[in-house]
């Protein structure tokens, strides 16, 4: 039995490389992480990307994600339990398979860039490949037309959990992943920011807003509320500047 690890991007089909699409073309069984009502329309744009690339009607099993903790006392310990819980439901499913079958797993954006999928796959202890992918990252830059790095300088790329403390550390460039709650907001007010924010980006409900941040943040708060009472969901990422 070997895995493959395909990035696919964001969602729209075409956001596929073609080295994904050879991949996903040698793939017997999908594994999918089933996540209950709350991803919206996710599942069909998984279900799109497979209509699109691969021929017939691939073998698609969703795997029940289990829960996690969500306020941990230890969040680092939280996680790794979380990732062995993930890993443990997929051996279930895989043990009943033929140890000739080739599964493939579609991960949003990139495999390699805050996703967990590599770490739970490591626990099988099956023979693996990664396929990279379009990130949200290289998605926001392109949609706002910026270049990441200012010259010579650095960029951190970081979570909505660690911006306070990056911003403390002096970051003054800066992508933020994973913000549910918006932690931006708590830099409102200094007059020191831009921001560049993008939500579901690559679909046809993308949406973008740039500016100041403390003129902008209202603006942005609206947007990403209606997203997410429309499709149960949203993915949004935004780069942070400190203005001159």
């Amino acid at each position: 039995m070997k895995i493959h690890l395909v990035g696919v991007g964001a969602g729209h089909p075409d956001q596929i490389t073609v080295q994904a699409v050879a991949k996903l073309r040698e793939v017997d069984v999908f594994l999918v992480a089933d996540k209950g009502s709350s991803v919206g329309d996710l599942a069909e744009f998984r279900a799109e990307i497979l209509r699109r690339h691969v021929p017939g009607r691939p073998r698609v099993i969703e795997v029940k994600d289990p829960e996690r903790d969500r306020k941990p006392a230890d969040y680092g310990t939280a996680v790794l339990d979380w990732h062995d819980a993930r890993a443990g439901a997929y051996k279930e499913v895989l043990a009943g398979l033929d140890p000739d079958t080739t599964v493939g797993f579609l991960v949003w954006g990139d495999p390699a860039l805050y996703d967990s999928t590599i770490r739970v796959v490591e626990r099988l202890g099956i023979e693996f490949d990664v396929t990279p992918g379009i990130s949200s990252v290289s998605m926001l830059a392109a949609a706002h037309r910026l270049v990441l790095n200012r010259i010579g300088g650095p960029i951190v790329i970081t979570t909505g959990r660690a911006l306070l403390g990056d911003v403390d550390a002096g970051a003054e460039n800066i992508v933020v992943m994973l913000d549910g709650h918006l932690t931006c907001r708590e830099l409102v007010g200094t007059g020191r920011w831009s921001i560049y924010w993008g939500a579901n980006l690559g679909t046809a409900d993308e949406k973008l807003v740039s500016g100041p941040l403390d003129e902008c943040i209202g603006e942005i708060e609206q947007v990403r509320a209606e997203l997410k009472a429309k499709h149960g969901w949203v993915m949004d990422v935004y780069a942070l500047r400190a203005r001159a």
